[in-house]
């Protein structure tokens, strides 16, 4: 006996248990295969505006602030321009920021220490005159004597 739907009588095996005979997988979808990454040449690096400049004022950002923070953002700008990121020049910039204002509130209250002490030593050298003086135990040489 044929089975009209199936004349060359290909019958799967039957499934224990009376269960439904598994679905054929279906073709794979091509689709969504992934691409395969870009081929570079070998030995050539990848050329990216504003590195080496990044590297610099990354570099620079510990010993000289102001050129550190001016470089890093000339190499922000140039790789941004690019599309390309750099985080040396961003880390450039956000050190050197963070380093000129730790610098200029040591400055503040170095002064604000410094100047009150000088300003109280040159009133006591004009109240006694030139010569060596004792300022709190300490010698003092006020004005020049020869």
């Amino acid at each position: 006996m044929t089975d009209p739907q199936n004349p060359a009588g290909d019958v799967p095996p039957p499934t224990p248990y009376g269960a439904p005979p598994p679905a054929p997988y279906p073709p794979a979808d091509q689709s969504f295969a992934a691409a395969p990454p870009p081929q570079y040449p070998a030995g050539a690096p990848a050329n990216v505006p504003g590195r080496t400049l990044g590297i610099v004022a990354f570099v620079l950002s510990f010993f000289a602030q102001l050129i550190g923070l001016i470089l890093g953002i000339v190499a922000l700008v140039q790789s941004r321009k690019a599309g390309q990121p750099n985080g040396f020049a961003l880390a450039a910039i956000i050190i050197s920021a963070v380093l000129m204002v730790i610098g200029i509130i040591v400055l503040i209250a170095v002064l604000a220490f410094v100047l009150p002490q000088a300003m109280e030593l040159a009133r006591f050298c004009v109240e006694m005159g030139p010569g060596v003086h004792d300022y709190h135990g300490v010698p003092v040489t006020c004005g020049q004597t020869s």
